[in-house]
């Protein structure tokens, strides 16, 4: 295949692997020199783009230690090589999130990028952090278009690179949705000028330079959806030779052709980097390949990770334990988080995080599955690190503009298990409803108040939720398609800094999801404290779809009346029960002793009877199968 080599060392065979279909392209002009310089120059930019700080290497991600040490081995024998990033890279996990970005410029110099754009989450720790930031890094924070209110510039627009004699004029975009897709608050009094305005200008002056080729690196994507994507640029400004993109999270296994400019963008979390091959004759840009180095790729080479880049993650790592011992607020009580409850009924701390998630947003409703919280908080001091513990996938809070009928949908589809437990049950703020489980899934749902006012299906309320969710996580698919209104904190940034705002807390189970019993009044679960404390579920790889967690918690929602302890501290030894005796139909405020005192029996013979692993876990409506009397 034209334009490829082979190399001998299984980096670089690895480096190989990008697309077999990848074409050639055809001749092209040169934008500057035609004569300074001879012979046949191949010039490697390698690119990454929305990482959102997944650093480590893990099951999906090749991780930042380990793309550094193949490209750097492939640099050994071919030193013609840039790398490249397209933005919203500072901010997304926790490596990042505590020291606010610096960690992964740290990171980023020892890998040895050449130049990246900002993109709208780079904002999200405020641009005055992010010029902070751009001082640091060893390579320049690159934005044409970002702009305040005077016209200048808050970053530098492009930088001239020369390889082995050949000009590579290399500018930067932003996407000018990062007015709404970052905090307000994060770009006040900025301006996000039109980017393919922007690009016409920056290429005139760079043809001025006799610069030989013109490389875009910008945050805009291809998405649809987007007014101001790099197909518009490309369309609009032809004299691009390259697009390093991102924003949009779009594999582009071969790159994209417009017109005659490249367009290359890697997806997602360094789940695969991108290169992009330049072939000049004389000066003149004659060939460019896209590709992609995979996640099988990286595995299959046996190079380690470069151990400088691992050196700074395992030390911020460190440094971060004394972070995560930082006081953030307190609480009165259990904030509880366990997988019996968030996933089957009301709890108060899914009531905070929603509430702070509308406090940050300004939103009309929120609502968050219950499955990405994992795990509780015991009355105390809350610390950064329980918190954390609590969120660990570093999903972002965004807000979507949803008719009425869609968030009865929404919250139809969370309760549609009941009372069996399910990861999208919804954590609810701005909202009450009743949930009647007699009734078939899809029709449990009834008397939904946004604000206290019963629900309009035809208006349109502002939805905050988060990102998994909004994109149809969970299963979520009436969030889908709706155009996204807003982008916000992580999840764990948010209720950071709802407790710093609310110093001790004191939330309750308060009616938000009343569950009717048998003969139809609504009653409001509890959530009490499991008598068995739950181990802490560990985080799953993936930050976007929350994994389940292998140990289920003992606790559940019981009814408002709290069960009273077992009237023995162990199961009485009995031959299996007769199974004859009737249904019991749970009421509010019963419990397994009480009906077992009614129905001259022990809760011990109804646990083993229903095959109920805690005697705790009772709803009303539930049925309970009772033994022959005598």
């Amino acid at each position: 295949m034209k334009g490829w080599k082979k190399w001998m060392s299984p980096a670089l065979a690895a480096l190989m692997l990008v697309s077999a279909a990848a074409p050639a392209a055809a001749a092209e002009t040169s934008v500057g020199n035609t004569g300074g310089k001879k012979g046949t120059t191949k010039v490697t930019l390698f690119h990454t783009n929305d990482t959102h700080s997944r650093v480590d290497e893990s099951k999906e991600g090749i991780g930042f230690a380990k793309m550094a040490a193949m490209i750097k081995e492939y640099a050994k024998t071919n030193p013609n090589s840039l790398i490249l990033d397209a933005g919203d890279t500072f901010h997304g996990q926790t490596v990042a999130n505590l020291v606010r970005g610096e960690s992964i410029v740290n990171i980023m110099n020892a890998v040895g990028y050449s130049a990246m754009a900002a993109g709208n989450h780079d904002f999200n720790y405020g641009y005055e952090r992010l010029i902070e930031l751009a001082g640091k890094a060893k390579f320049p924070v690159l934005s044409a278009n970002t702009k305040k209110a005077d016209g200048t510039r808050i970053l530098q627009p492009y930088v001239i690179k020369e390889v082995d004699g050949i000009k590579l004029g290399i500018f930067g975009l932003t996407t000018p949705e990062t007015a709404y897709k970052t905090h307000p608050n994060n770009v006040a009094g900025l301006t996000f000028t039109d980017p393919a305005v922007e690009a016409k200008a920056i290429v005139g002056e760079l043809k001025g330079k006799k610069v030989d080729a013109i490389i875009a690196v910008t945050h805009l994507g291809v998405d649809k959806s987007s007014i101001d994507t790099s197909i518009k640029v490309a369309e609009q400004v032809p004299d691009i030779d390259v697009i390093i993109d991102g924003h949009s999270h779009t594999k582009l296994d071969t790159g994209m052709k417009v017109g005659n400019v490249l367009i290359a963008q890697t997806g997602e979390y360094l789940k695969q980097f991108g290169r992009v091959d330049l072939t000049f004759e004389n000066g003149k840009l004659k060939d460019k390949v896209s590709g992609l180095i995979t996640k099988k790729a990286a595995d299959d080479d046996k190079t380690p990770g470069d151990a400088a880049v691992l050196d700074i993650i395992n030390s911020v790592k460190k440094d971060q334990e004394k972070v995560l011992q930082q006081k953030v607020g307190a609480t009165s009580v259990k904030l509880v988080g366990d997988r019996e409850v968030v996933r089957k009924g009301e709890s108060n701390l899914g009531n905070l995080i929603a509430d702070a998630m509308i406090d940050e947003t300004g939103a009309d409703v929120a609502i968050t599955n219950g499955g990405g919280i994992r795990d509780s908080i015991a009355a105390g001091t809350i610390t950064k690190g329980q918190v954390i513990t609590v969120l660990p996938f570093g999903n972002y809070i965004q807000t979507k503009k949803v008719k009425g009928s869609d968030i009865v949908a929404a919250l139809e589809h969370g309760v549609s298990a009941y009372p069996e437990p399910l990861g999208g049950f919804p954590q609810v703020g701005g909202v009450t409803f009743e949930l009647d489980p007699a009734q078939p899934k899809g029709k449990r749902v009834s008397g939904v108040k946004v604000k206290g006012q019963p629900i309009d299906l035809n208006k349109t309320y502002l939805l905050a939720t988060n990102d998994f969710m909004a994109a149809g996580g969970d299963d979520y698919k009436m969030f889908k398609d709706y155009p996204l209104a807003g982008d916000y904190s992580s999840l764990e940034e948010s209720l950071i800094k709802y407790f710093q705002k609310r110093g001790e807390v004191n939330p309750q189970v308060e009616g938000r999801i009343a569950v009717k019993n048998a003969s139809g009044a609504a009653t409001t679960p509890a959530a009490p404290a499991p008598t068995v404390p739950a181990p802490p579920a560990p985080p799953a790889e993936q930050t976007s779809k929350p994994a389940p967690t292998p140990a289920p918690a003992p606790a559940v929602p019981a009814p408002t009346t709290p069960a009273p302890a077992p009237e023995a501290a162990k199961p009485a030894p009995a031959a299996p029960a007769a199974t004859d005796g009737g249904v019991y139909i749970v009421k509010s405020g019963d419990t397994l002793s009480k009906i077992g005192r009614k129905h001259n029996t022990t809760w011990q013979k109804l646990q083993e009877l229903n095959q109920l692993s805690n005697p705790h876990l009772i709803f009303p409506g539930q049925k309970i199968k009772l033994p022959v009397a005598g």
